[in-house]
């Protein structure tokens, strides 16, 4: 037995076996991998984000209600809306899709008119996505 075997033995050191090492690297870099995919999707997801904001709605006549809203888009990206009218049990009379060209705002107000098949009681903004 060599000086350093003798030595090892006695204060507990053994050679670790190369597969528990390959393991642990294989596991952190799965979990750096994992890590770094998530941020990703959190900043990508937040960087195309649209925002809507209801200012409000004006029933003008039994075919026809406006909808006022801001929205808060990406800089320059286009945008479109889905804008609905409802009635008194909340079922769709009315929709209508929009889209504004990106003008290098990213705050745009928005005044939309949606044609109904039936008398509406409200009008709003369903969702707005970037194009």
């Amino acid at each position: 037995m060599t000086t350093q075997a003798e030595l090892d033995d006695r204060y507990g050191r053994t050679a670790r076996p190369v597969r528990r090492r390959l393991l642990w690297g294989a596991l952190i870099a799965v979990a750096a991998l994992g890590i770094g995919w998530l941020g990703w999707t959190a900043v990508s997801t937040s960087v195309e984000a649209v925002s809507v904001d209801g200012l409000g709605y004006d029933v003008r006549d039994e075919h026809t209600v406006e909808v006022s809203f801001q929205l808060t888009a990406p800089e320059g990206r286009s945008v479109a809306c889905a804008v609905q009218a409802l009635d008194k049990e909340f079922g769709v009379v009315g929709w209508k899709i929009v889209q504004y060209e990106g003008d290098g705002d990213h705050r745009m107000r928005q005044t939309e008119t949606v044609p109904t098949v039936a008398e509406a009681t409200t009008g709003l903004v369903e969702s707005c996505w970037v194009t």
